[in-house]
């Protein structure tokens, strides 16, 4: 597992470098070596928040843990993805490796009644429209809706997706 790591608005030591490497590391026995893990620390307002990203053969399993002591913040990041991990892993032990669950997994009873299928409910047809980020997120507050799908001219047609984040700001996914 590759590991990289982002500090913002403090340093962090080499020793509680290697205690998330160490944590982050027992995260591979789903994954294998061919994963790579972003780890971010940060501190604000006097709250340490340990932010862990993990991508493997293109799925994504991101935690954040936010407490007054940096270990306890990474260690409960990644019980959360342990916990993703274990809450789905009929639906993704496919695309993990085919021997992960077999011997690295305790089975936990929590879980294991409560399989969900995904079941698509509506499905809606759009009339993509090229238009700016700033007419979107418009189009987006006169609807009421949390999200917006467009065709962004001022990204060459690159089809869009503008929303509304929890702290109040937008964010934008750009399609490649």
């Amino acid at each position: 597992m590759t590991i990289n790591f982002t500090e913002r608005k403090m340093t962090v030591s080499d020793v509680l470098k290697e205690y998330a490497e160490k944590k982050c590391g027992k995260l591979s026995k789903y994954f294998g070596d061919d994963c790579s893990a972003q780890v971010t620390f940060s501190n604000e307002r006097g709250m340490q928040t340990a932010e862990i990203t993990v991508t493997s053969r293109g799925m994504y399993f991101r935690a954040q843990d936010k407490t007054t002591d940096m270990y306890a913040s990474i260690d409960g990041a990644v019980a959360a993805i342990d916990r993703q991990i274990q809450k789905n892993k009929t639906k993704i032990s496919k695309r993990l490796r085919q021997d992960s669950f077999a011997k690295a997994m305790p089975i936990m009873t929590d879980y294991s009644d409560r399989e969900e299928a995904f079941e698509i409910l509506r499905e809606k047809v759009l009339d993509v429209k090229p238009m700016t980020a700033e007419d979107a997120i418009l189009q987006m507050n006169l609807l009421g809706h949390s999200f917006f799908f467009f065709e962004n001219s001022e990204r060459g047609g690159k089809h869009c997706v503008v929303y509304r984040r929890n702290d109040g700001g937008y964010g934008m996914l750009i399609a490649n």
